[in-house]
């Protein structure tokens, strides 16, 4: 009769599985990597920098067997014999392969979307970077640029063959292919003026893969006009996708319907607030003219965009340590100006640190953009009454700090026994914690001034609004069939959102899928760890909350419990 390990020595058993999955769980990590050589250079794993991921349909057909392999090799790991730690990552990390698999072999985006093929973020990580000498991104962006006319061709051959376009990804792409363009000139010049001895071959191949890049835009332009597919995933394969991008128990219905009541309940909640904002009783009407009363207060013209964001993320910085929120960023995130190329799609992003970075002690940077130059009077207009100065300082607690910013420069320095969960991260949960900071910090007082606190108080609804209704259109859109006048009826007369800003998110909603609901569900998920975690520490410092959830990662809000223990 064998004898089982007490509980204070460790089980031989348990430490060899322990073993086995951070072995597997690196190779198959290693495998995912050199599959997609741009996302490796986004984590800072430049081993891959001078190739482009290969979407003909022989190497499809190989990715497929090697993702099958890897979950085979991961179902063979018997999670009960793993610390909590290493669980999650095989949870995370069996998610990931999942969702690869299903997304290769059942969605299939490779053979309809044009937006996958296309090298602008190959190129973008090389010219903007700072991981690697000018010279080393240099001599990767050429061989880059040489790959470019066959990755192209290949691009052309898959949609050829495939379901069809639809109009709005082939527009889209039309769009980003033709700001790829302008980063071969002036990006690729700035990187030579840095290593002058490759100016040469670095000509040679931008050039070439300028008139490739030409090539593929006038063939998407011809066929814009017959792009028939059917942008909306359906039913079935929306809720998969959520399935995989929310990585939550939350069903497609289930999340439809608590978003339309929270809808409601926060429409109530800015009409209280803008009557007090007032200082009269509430009526139809009254919410969209104190918004555009701030809004007109608050204007900014293009010029003025990025400074305002530096003073404000100035100023978040201080007043995160003055209220014991987190442990703020070391070094802390800056401003920068998103290149012509990347405009349009967003007014703000986060770029952090990638967290297999040779450098992780980067700042975070913050790059903000006024609209493209292109825009016409009016729709420039529009972009900036909806990006007042109010709307720039709430947009800066989200992109920066305590948000964004803050929570991936503490996930970049978790340091456990894998790469896993630095590698991986849930979406959910890094737009989550960026929402519920907004709204925490807006609770606890953006600043000493009252005033400025009942302002940006309304502003915030306005995008606890906007968070609520991405959902509700990500839902209706792919699953329900939501018409463009529904939607822009929603966004404008509910979301209070300018016409230029909502006909933005209908498109976005038409060109992705899911995305939109992590805001929301992360929202909700996030904003109850916290609350419960409180409960079960009663007497945790608001800064010992924050720390505890932020300090283990980016995993999915379901498996923060379980690390956390609530």
């Amino acid at each position: 009769m064998t004898s089982e390990p007490s509980r204070d020595q460790p089980d031989p058993g348990a430490n060899a599985m322990t073993d086995r999955f951070r072995s597997v769980g690196e190779r198959v990590l290693d495998a995912l990597l050199e599959d997609a050589p741009e996302w490796a250079d986004d984590l800072g794993d430049h081993r891959f920098a001078d190739r482009l991921t290969d979407h003909s349909a022989d190497a499809d057909a190989a990715r497929a067997g090697v993702l099958t392999d890897a979950l085979g090799a991961l179902d063979e790991i018997d999670d009960l014999l793993l610390p909590p730690d290493d669980r999650v990552d095989l949870e995370m990390l069996r998610n990931r392969v999942s969702a690869d698999l299903w997304q290769l072999t059942e969605l299939r985006p490779q053979t309809w979307d044009p937006l996958v093929h296309l090298p602008g973020d190959a190129l973008y990580g090389l010219v903007t970077g700072t991981d690697l000498p000018a010279e080393e991104r240099l001599s990767a962006a050429v061989r880059r640029c040489a790959a470019v006319p066959e990755f192209l061709a290949t691009a052309r051959d898959r949609l050829e063959t495939g379901p069809g376009m639809p109009r709005v990804h082939a527009e889209a792409a039309i769009a980003r292919a033709e700001g790829v363009l302008g980063l071969l000139g002036g990006g690729i010049d700035g990187l030579i003026e840095q290593a002058p001895s490759l100016r040469a071959d670095a000509g040679r191949a931008r050039e070439s893969a300028a008139d490739a890049l030409r090539e593929h835009v006038s063939w998407l332009r011809s066929r814009v006009g017959t792009a028939d597919g059917d942008p909306r995933l359906g039913a079935r394969d929306h809720a998969a996708r959520l399935w995989y991008t929310l990585d939550s128990e939350l069903s497609q219905d289930a999340l439809l319907t608590r978003a339309e009541s929270d809808l409601l309940a926060t429409e109530e909640a800015i009409a209280e607030a803008a009557s007090d904002f007032a200082g009269a009783p509430p009526r139809p009407g009254q919410v969209r003219e104190v918004l555009d009363r701030i809004a007109a207060e608050a204007a900014v013209s293009e010029d003025a965009v990025r400074p305002v964001c530096e003073q404000a993320l100035e100023h978040l910085a201080g007043r995160v340590g003055e209220l014991g929120f987190a442990t703020p960023p070391d070094p802390p995130a800056r401003v920068v100006s998103v290149p012509e190329s990347h405009r349009g799609t967003a007014v703000a992003y986060c770029d952090p640190p990638g967290p297999l970075s040779p450098r992780p002690e980067r700042p975070a940077r913050i790059a903000v953009a006024p609209p493209p130059a292109e825009w016409p009077a009016e729709r420039r207009a529009s972009f900036y009454r909806e990006y007042n100065a109010d709307m720039l300082r709430e947009l800066m607690a989200h992109e920066g700090v305590p948000g964004h910013a803050l929570q991936l420069a503490r996930a970049a320095g978790y340091n456990g026994a894998t790469r896993l969960r630095r590698a991986l991260h849930s979406g959910t949960f890094v737009e989550g914690w960026a929402v519920y900071a907004e709204e925490a910090l807006q609770e606890a007082g953006w600043s000493e001034d009252p005033d400025r606190n009942r302002r940006l108080r309304i502003v915030q609804l306005k995008t606890r609004l906007r968070m609520i209704i991405n959902a509700v259109l990500d839902v209706r859109v792919h699953a329900h069939g939501m018409t463009e006048s529904e939607a822009m009826s929603l966004l404008v007369e509910r979301g209070h959102q300018e016409e230029g800003e909502a006909a933005g998110k209908w498109r976005r909603a038409r060109l992705g899928s899911a995305q939109l609901s992590t805001y929301y569900v992360g929202y909700q998920e996030v904003s109850a760890i916290v609350r419960d975690l409180a409960a079960a520490r009663p007497g945790a410092s608001r800064r010992e909350l924050h720390d505890s959830v932020l300090d283990h990662g980016s995993p999915a809000p379901r498996h923060l419990r379980t690390l956390l223990h609530v």
